[in-house]
């Protein structure tokens, strides 16, 4: 039976989380969160449009600048909007400051008429050299809530997901959600709309054999010069891992409906 449902169409704005990075999927493309919900609630909404214009590596005012005015263009009655965490991993970065960015865009898309969904920050208490970030994560996590309270929006606290601290839920890169990570992503904004399905997004993780000190320190030092380094390289040479990338949905179009078969 069909669920009746305020939203027929989504769109969703952000940076790599949002665009589902490491979630592969066919090709060279990858699924994420965003992806699985719109497939979850097009299971109910046989007239559902969903539309991505996410692209890893946007910094927010980039979001704000050429996403949100296509968002609002397309008058979606929903769009989710993330970003400033790559703002957020600066040094120099200012909390304070980009939450004004923020909520500039926010009333907009309220104002455009779009119910918004927006995210705080994850807490990095689990990740070495990022627990440092814990700080300026929090005091811009403080201001999305009192924005989402302003504008009458729908918060998903990834904060306060603590199934997330689980390596599991994590990429090699331990920057992005593996695709459990982002399948539990989606159960918890589905949640947040106010719509029910048979799983759980804190479904306890089974069991899993701890390393020794010494074999996760070595893992953490693979990582930062794996991952924490280029990234670092690529951020003062002023580049970014989507320049040039065009985004992978960038159409408010029908989506059919999807399988838990097809996010396996």
């Amino acid at each position: 039976m069909l669920m009746l449902l305020r939203w027929n169409s989504l769109v969703s704005v952000g940076d790599s989380f949002t665009e589902g990075m490491d979630d592969p999927g066919p090709g060279d493309t990858y699924v994420g969160w965003a992806d699985r919900l719109a497939g979850m609630i097009a299971q109910n909404a046989p007239e559902f449009r969903y539309a991505n214009f996410a692209i890893r590596g946007k910094m927010l005012q980039e979001i704000v600048d050429d996403q949100v005015p296509l968002a609002i263009s397309l008058k979606p009655d929903l769009v989710t909007f993330c970003g400033g965490g790559n703002d957020i991993m600066l040094p120099n970065s200012d909390p304070d400051a980009l939450a004004e960015v923020y909520e500039v865009a926010v009333a907009d898309l309220r104002a455009a008429g779009s119910d918004v969904v927006i995210f705080t920050g994850f807490d990095t208490r689990s990740t070495p050299l990022l627990r440092s970030l814990r700080g300026k994560i929090a005091i811009y996590n403080s201001h999305l809530w009192s924005i989402a309270e302003r504008y009458h929006c729908r918060m998903v606290d990834l904060w306060s997901m603590h199934v997330l601290h689980d390596k599991r839920a994590w990429s090699e890169d331990r920057l992005h959600l593996s695709p459990e990570g982002h399948q539990r992503v989606a159960l918890k904004v589905y949640e947040v709309l106010g719509l029910s399905d048979d799983r759980s997004w804190n479904e306890p993780w089974p069991a899993l054999e701890q390393a020794d000190w010494v074999t996760q320190r070595k893992a953490d030092l693979k990582w930062a010069r794996e991952h924490v380094v280029p990234w670092i390289g690529r951020t003062l040479r002023g580049e970014s891992m989507g320049d040039g990338m065009a985004p992978k949905r960038p159409e408010l179009l029908p989506l059919a409906r999807c399988t838990e078969e097809n996010y396996q």
